[in-house]
């Protein structure tokens, strides 16, 4: 099984002490989420995130519908967390989020290690050019969420 690895760093002028809450409430993922993904949080909300917690979701991928389940494996406010695919269309998924103070501000890192089904040619062709799509949004949402301060 091949592994891939995607890795994307956005610099956002706040403490990790005020971005990491944001991200600790599964109902952000929505904001964060591009809407032709259709993307919806099954689990009961509000949950509130720990080692072990699972969300459910479903969503469409190039408009075929999929359910998702993710568990968190790793918790460490407001620096790490870490979620895997329990139940989902990837072979492997896990997704690293790292959240490092620097500059006044607060550098989030995401490294995301995945398997998909058909291998490199179907991640090359399909998968890789989604996920940039996916990351772009993400990162322009958060930069409206999140933007530089007013010049004094």
């Amino acid at each position: 099984m091949k592994i891939h690895v995607l890795e994307r760093e956005l610099y956002l002028p706040r403490s990790p002490g005020e971005i990491f809450p944001f991200f600790s409430r599964a109902e952000n993922l929505d904001e964060l989420t591009p809407p032709w993904l259709h993307f919806t949080i099954q689990t009961e909300l509000p949950v509130e995130l720990r080692e072990g917690v699972l969300i459910d979701y479903r969503l469409r991928i190039r408009l075929m519908p999929v359910r998702w389940r993710s568990k968190i494996t790793v918790w460490e406010p407001p620096h790490r967390f870490v979620d895997e695919q329990v139940r989902g269309p990837y072979r492997r998924w896990v997704h690293e989020h790292t959240f490092v103070e620097g500059d006044g501000g607060t550098l989030v890192r995401d490294r995301i290690e995945y398997a998909v089904v058909g291998g490199s040619i179907i991640n090359r062709l399909l998968v890789k050019p989604d996920l940039d799509r996916i990351f772009s949004y993400r990162h322009a949402k958060l930069e409206e969420i999140f933007p530089q301060p007013a010049a004094k």
